[in-house]
């Protein structure tokens, strides 16, 4: 009779401890893919991209550990590197060829799939905000250029002069971008600086979202993945949260983040596994980039086929990590 209890106890032992392993809430984060390595940059650009993505950790931290959502969180998050010279997203975006700042960003929230977008905004501060009241606060989901940042206006985002989003630095790249015909599309910096955040709350939700200033020197109104939803942005709570970085044109020919999100609903693939096959396939069409996921059972990963990604991760068991570089652990 006293095997009886002790066979149930080992049985439940291991539930018991995945319970207990898997965290309340997780955020990853990343501030784009690219030739990101130890004899390109800086101490003082590794200092400030060091800087910004512990910020915009702490943000998104700060809501989730509140009890917050996770869409709140993955728009606190993002605002705080779109304010941050150091990646290619609101201020410090790239420029277009004919001299502006035109932005792009999404979010979407993966309990119901709702989701929003903006492209080609040129004076709303935050554009992740933007495309949360499209998502909110509108029949749509995607708006663009000016009826975009006519949208935000009427909602009472805050709006900024589009000089506001420039650097001395990023204009440097346009110049060497023009005075280089061999250059062609190509990311001058050799960076894809776009930044995204994924998010689980408390009550077991995913959300993402992706916001970024494009490709130096784009033209003809160029819209890249970030603000399409299942290129550069997806959410499904039966699945993950993925936010991507990289050769957006190649991004959307793939459908990467429904892609991923798929493989892991349908065939039951790992978080990694899902992010790595797919990966695979925009590096075997010529796209190079990275993505980060999270997932309703807590799970955190990442991926690039590319030298580095500037990317972090918290959770609330204590996990907190921000790295740059391909051997980074």
């Amino acid at each position: 009779m006293r095997l009886l209890p002790f066979l149930l106890g080992a049985l439940l032992m291991p539930l018991a401890a995945q319970a207990q392993d898997k965290p309340k809430w997780t955020l990853v984060i990343h501030g784009g893919a690219g030739i990101i390595e130890k004899s390109r940059i800086t101490p003082e650009q590794e200092a400030g991209a060091t800087a910004g993505l512990n910020a915009a950790l702490d943000a998104g931290s700060k809501v989730l550990i509140a009890g917050g959502s996770a869409l709140d969180a993955v728009q606190a998050a993002v605002q705080v590197l779109e304010d941050d010279p150091h990646f290619n997203a609101g201020r410090g975006a790239v420029f277009t060829w004919d001299g502006r700042n035109e932005l792009d960003a999404a979010i979407m929230d993966g309990r119901n799939r709702a989701a929003g977008s903006v492209a080609g905004v040129t004076t709303t501060r935050h554009p992740v905000a933007a495309a949360r009241a499209v998502m909110e606060k509108s029949p749509h989901v995607m708006l663009s250029g000016a009826g975009a940042d006519a949208f935000a206006r009427e909602q009472g985002l805050e709006q900024v002069d589009n000089n506001w989003f420039a650097t001395p630095e990023r204009r440097k790249q346009l110049d060497k971008m023009k005075a280089n015909d061999k250059l062609g599309w190509f990311d001058v910096d050799l960076k894809y600086g776009t930044v995204g955040a994924v998010a689980m709350d408390g009550e077991g939700h995913v959300a993402a979202a992706t916001s970024t200033g494009g490709l130096t020197g784009k033209r003809w109104g160029r819209i890249g993945d970030a603000p399409i939803i299942g290129a550069g942005t997806y959410a499904d709570d039966r699945a993950c949260a993925v936010s991507a970085t990289g050769a957006g044109e190649f991004f959307i020919r793939e459908g990467v983040t429904h892609e991923i999100c798929a493989r892991i609903r349908f065939k039951g693939e790992s978080l990694q596994q899902a992010a790595e096959t797919v990966m695979a396939e925009v590096k075997a069409l010529g796209g190079t980039g990275g993505v980060i996921l999270t997932g309703p059972g807590g799970e955190m990963a990442w991926t690039f086929n590319t030298p580095g990604m500037y990317r972090g991760r918290a959770s609330s068991n204590g996990d907190r990590l921000v790295a740059f570089y391909g051997d980074d652990k």
